[in-house]
């Protein structure tokens, strides 16, 4: 049977990762539970919303219901602040919780502690009282904290003196203007360290590397073998190291958890999310990587959420199906995910040959559709629809037009084919 993975908070960019690594998973079947409406709800198929906060007294309680309700195995933390309180009450869930230890934690969650326990050991920012700052500009960050939330670069004494008056307790650092590294690690449950590959974050939107790519360099894996001996780690983790001006490696954070970009070391066949599962089940894992450099660029995605119910689908095959370069991946994959929703599939097309044998040099099957109209480019595609609960799709306004005016169903385009995809798993 699939483990059941509960991942909360479930419309975190962490989550969404978690969500890509494990959603074709054998082994496990995902649960989505959030505080707020979020985007979880249009990825997770199982979504429960309305949990409580995290500092809410009631938080911890409601979730070993849902951990209850839901046969839950194994919980996925996505935000710093959900991962230590998860740390902090571990013991009192039957679920596993997918992080590493209580002190590695504590430690992690407060950049000052973080700083404090490296010093001497690794670079670490010159940390700066109010009056005894060396030299401008300086860099303000929250000790708890994640992404860039809360951060500023102040050029003087009087911009420093306006951000502290708006919050005492940040920290002054020393600012590091060289490039930002994310360096993406796995630990097993023996403490040994199977793999640091490091990455540049080169666009950041919200705290989150939205343009990354892999970079290698010896440094980041001896800067990850000293942080592995002082922390104790269980599964995925990462650090961020920043140049000096001298360009030296400066860590700026460490976290135990999944990072918001980690989906490109998926994209060279390292699943953090699934050995982390597997690792906490006592399952021996390796990790092969395969040799190729590779970026990532992440921009806004869609996906829909309409209040339509039907049984049938009425396509067109010229310029929806069959394009000038080819096959529509987007509308077959449409058509399998119909398939596999027990919908009705019926082609209704006026093309201009022998539709099988052009079904056949495109390599789709004839048994994919329920059935295969094929008329005379004078006839009317309106007429051919005889189902009532029914959607139609085709390229050519006119046929939509008349469809919706005769038989007074939904139709689409190719250009809204996405609002047809359930993303859900």
């Amino acid at each position: 049977m699939k483990k059941r993975v509960l991942v909360f908070p479930c419309g975190s960019e962490i989550a969404l990762e978690i969500n890509r690594a494990l959603k074709d998973s054998i082994h496990f079947e995902m649960v989505g539970a959030s505080s707020i409406s979020d985007h979880g709800e249009y990825v997770f198929k199982t979504y429960i919303p309305n949990i409580p906060f995290v500092e809410d007294a009631a938080f911890i309680p409601a979730l070993q219901k849902v951990c209850d309700d839901y046969k839950i195995d194994f919980i996925f933390p996505a935000h710093d602040s959900v991962v230590l309180k998860l740390a902090q009450h571990a013991h009192e869930f039957k679920a596993k919780i997918i992080t590493s230890s209580l002190e590695t934690n504590e430690i992690c969650r407060s950049k000052e502690k973080t700083y404090k326990k490296f010093q001497g050991i690794i670079p670490t920012p010159k940390l700066f009282q109010k009056d005894n700052i060396e030299k401008y500009p300086v860099f303000l960050k929250p000790s708890v904290g994640q992404g860039s939330k809360g951060t500023c670069k102040v050029s003087n004494k009087h911009e420093l003196d306006f951000y502290l008056s708006k919050n005492s307790e940040l920290l002054i650092l020393e600012y590091l203007p060289g490039r930002e590294y994310t360096i993406d690690c796995f630990t097993n449950r023996h403490g040994k360290l199977l793999f640091a590959m490091g990455r540049q974050r080169i666009r950041i939107s919200n705290g989150i590397s939205v343009s990354s790519k892999t970079v290698n360099n010896p440094k980041f894996i001896e800067l990850a073998e000293k942080i592995n001996k002082v922390l104790s780690f269980q599964g995925v983790w990462f650090f961020q190291v920043k140049e000096n001006t001298d360009g030296e490696f400066v860590l700026m954070e460490i976290a135990p958890r999944i990072a918001g970009t980690m989906g490109l070391s998926l994209g060279l066949g390292v699943n953090f999310a699934q050995l982390s599962l597997f690792d906490m089940m006592d399952y021996d894992v390796e990790i092969i990587r395969n040799n190729y450099e590779i970026q990532i660029d992440r921009a806004l995605y869609a996906s829909y959420k309409i209040s339509l119910d039907f049984d049938t689908v009425y396509i067109d095959f010229d310029d929806v199906i069959s394009l000038q370069t080819g096959v529509n991946t987007d509308a077959v994959k449409l058509l399998y995910q119909f398939k596999n929703q027990k919908k009705e599939i019926i082609l209704l097309t006026k093309h201009a040959g022998d539709i099988y044998q052009k079904l056949d040099d495109l390599c789709i099957s004839k048994n994919l559709f329920n059935e295969i109209i094929h008329i005379a480019d004078t006839d009317e595609k309106s007429k051919y629809i005889t189902k009532n609960n029914a959607v139609f799709i085709d390229d050519s306004f006119a046929e939509r037009q008349k469809v919706m005016k005769n038989k007074n169903i939904s139709v689409f385009g190719v250009d809204n084919l996405s609002a047809l995809i359930d993303w859900r798993v």
